[in-house]
């Protein structure tokens, strides 16, 4: 049920990943047909409103008249239908249709509520638009990636309907969605705004606070198959310095590891020497990944109320009578959350490549053989979890292209008049793409995680592991088998890879040892 107001993250997710229905709150609507009652009065007025009764951009200048009014809109849709580049995954413009709609019923927007409908019902019919995920400089929005939207709206372009793509006219006759045209301001309210980058944003902030908190339990079982010192992880050491996110994830880590014989409480002799501290990829696990869990703190509290405004132009109020120009649809509050979400998970793929080196390296792993490999097999003849370790280094290596802040890029379009742009869409596509490469990394970490806690069971026998770590180490054992005899680990690291982004070993956990909050 949407109202303008209320729609969450999970919301985004529901709808666009499990297909739930949406509906426009009575009230909302209510709120809607007096926005665009208060759009019908000032044409008759024939007051100057930019986008209604006159020209866009550089050509707001140029009135136009009522009579050709309703024309400007199909002419803008047409005219800024000029994406490019691969299709936007469906699961995307599933949720820039239910944001893009949940912004209009706030009734700053002024369309009518039929329109406001036929979206919806777009939507629900899985009738989905074909959009080109290039061409949004987040300006005036995402013009272009929800000008293709609203193009297949009124039977133009193209979209998909039952996985198949068919002219969009074909589409809405068979998804039983009712054909109609744009009136007065309707073409601008529909694109002028952030759905897209916000979209993509919510999937993103979902996505990356999942592989976060699953990277809090491989690096528990890293920590604790290397043999860490607890220490690191004490209150004290935390309540010294008290960030937020860092206290967290020092928590988070303590329970996961409690009960743990492998876990050293504290510096000692052992053979090959003293032990006093271990590395910052162990060590410093819970300040690395705390100011990660800070950072997307901020990112939610954007993208949602992002996802809860009125982000077009003019906007009208009704309250008062005014319709006022702003620039809520500049898209710079995402673009900034949206480079940080990128920057911060390129943290969370950086240190756990280096503990999963740390786990293959021989000498690095207190005594767990040379890349873990199984010790009932030939040394030499197999090579155990060694490319692996390659793998996530090329992946964090990739992010650290993908994590150039796009908001610090702008470049004038519109003949100047659009001087300043966010690059939103750009910035909010390469942290989703960071965030599913840190997803393969710390599935990569959890593989060789669960490996090095076998092969530390057959060490010692009847050996206590963590109640957290025990957990996740059973969730990934019962999708993948312990690596004896060397098998293609392309397959391994695709269903370690599924058991993060699907939330299978948090949830495993998480029913252990509580929510990793």
């Amino acid at each position: 049920m949407i109202d303008g107001k209320s729609l969450r993250i999970e919301d985004v997710v529901t709808v666009a990943l499990k297909d739930a229905r949406v509906e426009v709150s009575s009230e909302a609507g209510e709120r809607v047909d007096e926005a665009a009652g208060l759009v019908e009065r000032f044409v008759r007025e024939a007051r100057l409103i930019y986008g209604v009764t006159t020209g866009y951009g550089a050509l707001s200048s140029i009135p136009i008249s009522q009579d050709k009014a309703q024309t400007l809109q199909r002419n803008l849709i047409l005219s800024h239908s000029a994406g490019t580049g691969a299709r936007a995954p469906r699961k995307v413009v599933r949720a820039t249709m239910l944001l893009r709609a949940n912004t209009l019923v706030r009734g700053n927007s002024g369309v009518r509520l039929p329109t406001v409908n036929r979206l919806v019902s777009m939507l629900n019919a899985h009738v989905h638009p074909v959009i080109p995920e290039v061409g949004s400089v987040g300006a005036s929005g995402d013009l272009a990636q929800l000008a293709h939207v609203v193009l297949a709206m009124i039977g133009e372009g193209a979209a998909e309907y039952r996985g198949e793509v068919l002219p969009a006219r074909e589409a809405l006759i068979l998804g039983g969605v009712e054909l109609g045209e744009l009136s007065y301001k309707e073409g601008v309210a529909l694109i002028n705004g952030t759905a897209f980058m916000t979209a993509i944003g919510a999937l993103a902030v979902f996505r990356a606070e999942r592989a976060l908190r699953t990277a809090e339990v491989a690096a528990a079982m890293s920590f604790e198959a290397l043999r860490g010192i607890a220490d690191a992880f004490d209150r004290e050491v935390h309540w010294a310095r008290p960030h937020p996110g860092q206290g967290d994830s020092a928590s988070n880590l303590r329970r996961l590891i409690h009960g743990s014989e492998l876990v050293l409480e504290g510096p000692g002799i052992e053979e090959g020497g003293i032990r006093v501290q271990d590395a910052y990829s162990l060590r410093c696990t819970p300040q690395v990944l705390g100011a990660v869990r800070d950072a997307l703190g901020y990112a939610r509290r954007v993208v949602e109320v992002e996802m809860n405004s009125s982000v077009d132009n003019p906007l009208l109020f009704p309250d008062t009578g005014r319709c006022l120009s702003g620039g809520n649809f500049h898209g710079q509050p995402v673009a900034l959350a949206m480079d940080l979400l990128g920057l911060s998970m390129c943290s969370v793929g950086n240190i756990a490549e280096r503990r999963v080196a740390r786990l293959l390296d021989q000498k690095l792993s207190e005594g767990l053989p040379a890349f873990l490999v199984h010790p009932e097999v030939e040394r030499g003849l197999h090579n155990g979890l060694m490319l692996t370790q390659y793998t996530a280094a090329a992946l964090a290596s990739e992010c650290k292209v993908l994590a150039h802040p796009s908001s610090v890029d702008t470049i004038p379009t519109s003949a100047g008049q659009e001087d300043h742009v966010s690059m939103g869409a750009t910035a909010a596509r390469n942290a989703l793409r960071i965030v599913g490469n840190a997803e393969v990394i710390v599935g990569i970490e959890l593989l060789c995680a669960a490996q090095a806690l076998d092969l530390r069971l057959m060490q010692k026998k009847e050996l206590r592991f963590g109640e957290g770590t025990a957990a996740a180490h059973a969730a990934v054992r019962d999708k993948i088998p312990i690596l004896k005899e060397d098998r293609a680990l392309y397959r391994d690291i695709r269903v370690a890879s599924d058991l993060v982004r699907e939330g299978v070993v948090l949830k495993a956990v998480e029913d252990t040892v509580g929510p990793l909050g």
